[in-house]
């Protein structure tokens, strides 16, 4: 069941005249990024060759490339978490899904993996630029799978949170600003504070993200995506499950 709706939102995204816009735009913005990060990288080439532990390509184009994607998903996704449940109950169409056989956790899970794997599509671009770095030069290959295993946990977290104020109200725009509103305060909360035990820097999912953007694999960090994660999809899971039971 979570399987059939999930391929439904693929569907329905990919009708979307919209859609294929933003794709479009988004692999403008990914090239424009790589190209300005690889005019950067050959103009310092002749410095970094006389470092004797000089950084490679992958740490100096791939990983500022997948930070930059970070950021642009934090704006992106709001736009597409908003139509999840916000647009359904605004189009009358709620209530025919909730009476439907399916449980109010296989509607929250196929609308969260069907948006993921959208969104990942649409980010493939940037792993297959950035191999194309591979034709000329050695490739990091652990930093590039490192930042593409935070990218997926990252977008999954973005997802959640964005799902749940999507399951909150009937306005999709009040869905999408809430959504921002609430991924953009916790990065400026993060680096806005100054002190180093400061609980927002727990909080944010982008300061999260730096370990796995510096090619380091940590548990505790991975363990944080998976509960914030899942933390949202089970308060969005309890609110479909209240519009079932109350109307």
């Amino acid at each position: 069941m979570i399987r059939l709706l999930a391929l439904r939102e693929l569907r329905s995204l990919f009708a979307l005249p919209s859609t294929w816009f933003i794709l479009a735009a988004l692999q403008f913005v990914f090239a424009w990024f790589f190209l300005a990060r690889l005019e950067a990288f050959l103009q310092l080439q002749p410095q970094l060759a006389q470092l004797a532990n000089a950084p490679g390509v992958t740490a100096t184009i791939a990983a500022p490339m997948f930070n930059t994607v970070a950021l642009l998903l934090m704006m992106l996704v709001p736009m597409f978490t908003m139509r999840l449940i916000a647009e359904e109950r605004r189009n009358q169409t709620l209530p025919l899904l909730l009476s439907s056989p399916l449980s109010s956790r296989h509607i929250v899970l196929g609308k969260f993996f069907g948006l993921l794997v959208f969104l990942m599509l649409l980010a493939c671009g940037v792993p297959l630029m950035l191999y194309t770095l591979a034709l000329g030069t050695a490739l990091d290959h652990g930093l590039m799978l490192s930042n593409l295993l935070g990218l997926l946990l990252l977008t999954a977290s973005y997802v959640a949170i964005g799902l749940y104020i999507s399951a909150l109200t009937s306005q999709p725009v009040i869905a999408a600003i809430g959504a921002l509103a609430a991924l953009a305060g916790l990065w400026l909360a993060d680096i806005g504070a100054t002190a180093e035990d400061s609980p927002w820097h727990a909080l944010s999912p982008l300061n999260h993200f730096q370990s796995f953007n510096s090619g380091l694999l940590d548990s505790g960090d991975a363990a944080f995506f998976v509960l914030f994660s899942t933390a949202f999809l089970l308060l969005a899971m309890r609110r479909v499950h209240n519009n079932r039971i109350y109307g």
